[in-house]
């Protein structure tokens, strides 16, 4: 296996998962095998454990918005883990395309999931507010101006908390995922567009860089978090 050159970001490579004239059939099987993929290696798990669970409240609801939610398989991984932890856990999937947005809404009801098609700056316009906001791999799709907006977004919108998780970008994420994924998932974009995903990915340093006054945390498997905690406290 030939590895391509991963000591920069790659911003011209474009996941095919985002061309308005994909392969429908494909996009939905991608949408489908996400909670796999996501389950494996996004690590939201330990994210949820250490970053949000202790902002839950034990006398009401607390909100959360999942910018760019996709499928929504994040968002209904949430709402069960805080059922199952006792907390009434509200949650807002937001996502702009409108067939990630059909895909969740027919996807088996989970308890607590609201699915909006919408931008962030729509719900900043609006005037909504959540007590957390989260991103899953949104952060390397943006270009600089699209990310300083997302961030001032993200702001805006949380009470207590934002976390963007995202792909730390290495030869050795790359060369997993390409060998693990080989036989799986056919008939998908994962294959492709999660190898085209890494090489757009940042580096630790180059988060830090891209969104000063945030915090950056390197998280397992390959993980990178951009967190920012709000003044603003219940």
């Amino acid at each position: 296996m030939i590895l391509p050159d991963l000591s920069r970001r790659d911003t011209r490579a474009r996941e095919r998962m985002d061309d308005p004239d994909c392969d429908r059939a494909r996009l939905e099987r991608t949408y489908a095998q996400f909670r796999v993929v996501n389950a494996l290696v996004a690590g939201w798990a330990r994210t949820y454990r250490g970053l949000i669970r202790p902002l839950l409240s034990e006398r009401g609801p607390t909100t959360l918005l999942d910018i760019g939610s996709g499928g929504g398989d994040l968002a209904r991984a949430l709402a069960r883990w805080g059922r199952r932890d006792g907390y009434d856990l509200r949650i807002t999937a937001a996502d702009p395309d409108a067939r990630a947005h059909d895909w969740a809404r027919r996807a088996p009801a989970v308890a607590g999931v609201e699915y909006r098609q919408a931008l962030s700056r729509d719900l900043v316009t609006a005037g909504e507010t959540f007590d957390v906001v989260i991103s899953n791999h949104l952060l390397h799709h943006l270009d600089p101006a699209a990310l300083t907006a997302l961030l001032e977004d993200s702001q805006r919108l949380t009470r207590l908390r934002c976390v963007h998780s995202d792909i730390h970008r290495s030869r050795l994420a790359y060369a997993l995922f390409s060998v693990g994924t080989w036989p799986f998932f056919p008939g998908s974009f994962i294959r492709p567009d999660g190898l085209t995903s890494i090489r757009r990915s940042f580096t630790p340093a180059e988060l830090a860089a891209a969104a000063p006054g945030w915090r950056v945390e390197s998280g397992r498997p390959f993980r990178v978090l951009l967190i920012h905690d709000a003044a603003r406290r219940r």
